[in-house]
This record gives C-alpha cells, sequence and structure tokens, in this order.
C-alpha cells in the first residue's frame, strides 16, 4: 500500500484548519507575531501543500506592534461558501483573545478584504454553514460560572452574511468532556442529520486532546460523546514519536473519504524545537460519530495515501537556495510585527538581499530588521554569505530565533576596527559570548548545523572555523516558552549608526 510521511507541513505551523473547493484543498495556520500573518497553502491530494500568499500582508489590515512573539495571530479557521472564501481569527494580546477579525476573498490567493471586526469574545473562532445556507460562528471564552462547568465554554452565535455581523441571540453550546480542563478549537460538521461539535480539551502540551459533542439542533442541547477523548497521545510514553496531538479540523475528498488534519510535535529526550506541525489523518464516520486513525487509534509517522493521491505527493522536502533575484522575497520568509522596511532585495539583476541595519533589538516588540524561515528538519545546515563593513557597534548575520532565546553569528568589528564573527547567545535578555574570531575579509559565509545534540556555529573565510556550540533544548519551546518553533534567520542591528550589508545568498538542506 502506497505510503506518506508525516508531518505533512514540518515546521511551525500550528493550529491547522482546511477546506475544498472542488479538486482543492486550501489550509490555514497560525502565524502568531510573523508577518505576513496567516499563511494560506494549496494542495490537489492533502499531502503535498504550496505556499499561495498570506490573509494579513498589508499593515493597513492588522497592528502587530507591540505584540509578544507567541501572541498576535492564533488559531484562524478557513471556509468556502456559494465562490467566497472566509478567514476569521483571534488578535490574541497578552495570550488572551482580543479582537476577532473576518476576512473575504474571491480568490485564496488573494488580495483579501480589509479585516472586519466582530463583536466576538475569547479565541479560536470557527464558522458553519449549514445546509439552509445559515452560518454561524463559534468561539471558545471563560465561562460564567467555572466553579459549575468547568473553565471554559464554547459559544455560538449566527453570522449574517449580507452585514458580516454577528446577530441574534448567544447560544452556550458545551463545557468540554474533561471538568477541570479548558474547551477550545471548536468546528462543527453535520452527518446524517447529527451536529458534530470537535473541540480541544487538555492544554496545548502532553494532556492535549480531540473530545466531541453531539445536537439534533445545531444551536443544542449539546451531549458529550461517550467515547472522548477522539484522538490523543497523552497515554502513551516516552518513546512515542508524536506528541501534544489535536486541534483537528476535518475535510470530505472527492473520493468520498474523510481526514483530519492535526497538531502534533516530534519531541526528543522530552523536547521539541520544530515547533507544531501539521500532521493528516484518516478518519471514518460510524453511527456514534468520527473515529480518528480507526486501523490503529494513533497519528503515525508513515499513513497510507489518501484515495486518488499519486506517488509525487510523497516527495521530501530537499535542500534549498535563494539569490534574492526576484522583486520580493517569497512566502517562505517572515518578519516580525510587520513588514521589513530595511530589507532591500535588489531585484532580479545582481541578486541578493541588502539589510538596511535598524537599532530595534530582537528582543523588542517593534519590526526589527530581521527575515526568517521555519527550521522543518531536526539534523539540517543553513549557510549564507554575507558582505559586511561594520563598525564596533553594528553586526549582521545569521540568528537562530526561538521565541524568548536566539543565538547570533555576525559579523562585526573589534575596537580597532577589524573585521570579526562573534557567537551570542541570548536567554530572558542576558547575553553571553560564546565564542569569536577575527576575519580576514568582510565578506564571510556563515553556517550553522543543527542535529540531536544541539546547533554549532561555523565561518568560511578561507578556511572553516568553529566558534561554539548551543545544546538543542535551549531552543525548545519547553525552555524558551511560547507557542513558536525555531526560525532560521538574517539580521542587522546598528544602533543610531546607519549601515548596510549585503546578504549574497542563503541555502538550507536537510541532513542526514
Amino acid at each position: 500500500m502506497p505510503t506518506f510521511s508525516n508531518p505533512v507541513l514540518a515546521g511551525s505551523h500550528p493550529d491547522p484548519s482546511i477546506c475544498r473547493v472542488g479538486e482543492d484543498f486550501y489550509l490555514v495556520t497560525s502565524s502568531f507575531a510573523y508577518y505576513p500573518g496567516i499563511p494560506i497553502l494549496h494542495s490537489r491530494d492533502l499531502v503535498s501543500w504550496q505556499p499561495l500568499g498570506h490573509v494579513v500582508d498589508r499593515p493597513s489590515q492588522v497592528s502587530l506592534t507591540g505584540l509578544d512573539v507567541s501572541d498576535g495571530l492564533w488559531a484562524a479557521t478557513i471556509r468556502h461558501h456559494e465562490g467566497t472564501f472566509y478567514v476569521v481569527v483571534a488578535l490574541a494580546r497578552g495570550r488572551q483573545g482580543s479582537t476577532t477579525y473576518l476576512f473575504t476573498a474571491s480568490d485564496p490567493a488573494g488580495p483579501w478584504s480589509d479585516p472586519v471586526v466582530l463583536e466576538a469574545e475569547g479565541i479560536d473562532p470557527s464558522l458553519f454553514f449549514d445546509d439552509d445556507g445559515r452560518c454561524w460562528f463559534t468561539a471558545c471564552r471563560d465561562a460564567a460560572e467555572p466553579e459549575v462547568t468547568g473553565p471554559g465554554e464554547l459559544w455560538m452565535r449566527e453570522l449574517d452574511l449580507d452585514r458580516l455581523a454577528l446577530t441574534g441571540p448567544t447560544h452556550a453550546l458545551w463545557y468540554g468532556a474533561m471538568r477541570g480542563a479548558w474547551v477550545e478549537a471548536p468546528h462543527l460538521y453535520k452527518r446524517a442529520g447529527v451536529y458534530h461539535l470537535i473541540g480541544a480539551e487538555g492544554g496545548t502540551e502532553r494532556h492535549h486532546a480531540v473530545t466531541a459533542a453531539r445536537a439534533d439542533a445545531v444551536t443544542g442541547p449539546y451531549s458529550t460523546d461517550p467515547r472522548s477523548p477522539l484522538l490523543t497521545h497523552r497515554h502513551r510514553g516516552a518513546a512515542e514519536p508524536i506528541h501534544n496531538v489535536g486541534h483537528v479540523d476535518l475535510v470530505d475528498t472527492p473520493a468520498g473519504e474523510t481526514w483530519a488534519v492535526a497538531l502534533g510535535v516530534r519531541p526528543l529526550d522530552g523536547t521539541h524545537t520544530l515547533g507544531r506541525e501539521v500532521f493528516l489523518v484518516p478518519v471514518e464516520w460510524t453511527a456514534d460519530g468520527p473515529v480518528f486513525a480507526p486501523d490503529t487509534g494513533r497519528v503515525r509517522l508513515s499513513e497510507r495515501l489518501p484515495a486518488g493521491a499519486g506517488a509525487a505527493a510523497v516527495a521530501p522536502v530537499g535542500p534549498v537556495r535563494d539569490d534574492f533575484r526576484g522583486t520580493a522575497l517569497g512566502p517562505e520568509w517572515s518578519s516580525l510585527r510587520g513588514p521589513v522596511g530595511h530589507l532591500v532585495s535588489t531585484g532580479p539583476g545582481e541578486g541578493g538581499l541588502t539589510i538596511r541595519l535598524s537599532p530595534e533589538p530582537l528582543t523588542g516588540t517593534g519590526t526589527p530588521a530581521f527575515v526568517a524561515r521555519r527550521q522543518q528538519h531536526l539534523r539540517m545546515r543553513a549557510r549564507a554569505r554575507v558582505r559586511f563593513t561594520a563598525t564596533p557597534t553594528q553586526e549582521a548575520g545569521l540568528v537562530v530565533f526561538q521565541h524568548a532565546h536566539h543565538a547570533t553569528l555576525a559579523l562585526t568589528a573589534d575596537a580597532s576596527g577589524t573585521p570579526h564573527v562573534v557567537l551570542t547567545a541570548y536567554e530572558a535578555g542576558s547575553a553571553t559570548r560564546l565564542g569569536a574570531v577575527a576575519v580576514t575579509s568582510d565578506e564571510v559565509v556563515l553556517v550553522v548545523d543543527s542535529d540531536e545534540s544541539g546547533y554549532t556555529f561555523h565561518v568560511e573565510d578561507g578556511t572553516r572555523t568553529t566558534l561554539g556550540s548551543v545544546e538543542r533544548p535551549f531552543f525548545s519551546t519547553e525552555r524558551a516558552g511560547g507557542f513558536v518553533g525555531v526560525h532560521l534567520g538574517l539580521y542587522g542591528i546598528g544602533g543610531t549608526d546607519a549601515g548596510e550589508a549585503h546578504v549574497r545568498w542563503f541555502e538550507y538542506a536537510p541532513a542526514r
């Protein structure tokens, strides 16, 4: 039986949501404070995904300034109805939902509309289009009587599609299957006249689980599916290769199958660095409701291909090289909180990327001179050829970035003006210099290797010099906190000094 390898989207792609239009599948994930926001990907087979663009690609749509890296745009849902695509998403501040936005587009590749602010509280908004054409908005929020019902509540209001506004009464739907645990990530589905409300409980870590309730009317009352949890790895041992499974969304294929996209992590010795990734799980509908992974009851690294998927779907992600010859950065690149005016692609001629130094630190809440792409393999090598004539107050180079922790491999200069490459680790605002070496040129190749033990940093200046290593758990979510995975990037910091660094190319390659 032909198979594919999970995850189908490696690296930090949390909270997946999916819809199908004809033969085409469209998927969105959380983007937090990274910009552009809410990536959209396309597939014809559910396994191989290609980026289409982003919902939030204009600063006028949403302001992310001042937000922590793990705040921002949380858990969007994508749906399609009568020629229009809809995306709803919560903007989080201080780890709480602050504003709920609705975007629309006729083409998922964009342009997407300016947002409509919905009168909604909480997080994890979703939309359900019923057979009669009515649209229902669901989300999760703090329960009014947590000592009675539990801490979280899934609730509903109707969405007026003409006015794009919530209307009518609010319906409290369900408080979860695990009393004492927060219930979130609501999505509604209808089968044989029965409404199935799928949620997530147990937090986003080891106890994460998929639970469900059902009702005969869309507004309830909902009763807990007694089989809950329907999918979880919380009961599995440390040797299980996939943990933290949950936050699913379901889609039917043209061949009549149902599949779920779910988030999960791939830990090593109890910590993970790549973030929450997208896994594909088969689903069967029974008289009792959905059955996830019916043959095994678990998410697997190797799974059968969906019916109709071709062999090309299993092609792995290979080495990539970016010479920056386009007029804009590719969709794999992100900045923080807004477009980076400090970065200038030289265009289709010479190629390369010019980094205009900024005083904004990587640990701040503004928009630093920084662009990055997700790390997608535990074993990998990233290289960048950087040219920079620095002063002692300037630096530019390569960065491994993970929420509150990062490490920089930077071209700078000592007090005498001699060019140096310096390796520095930053933890909770504290900087530790791990290595430094004088170089003979202001143009060098900066290298970082990653494997099970950690990240090792080198500079190539005629010969290769290793400056030092940082243990892998330093960049893990368990130690650095937050909700994102490691990003590999390019940056420049200059204090009040003006300056520019030039990146001729950037390479990313998985290693054996």
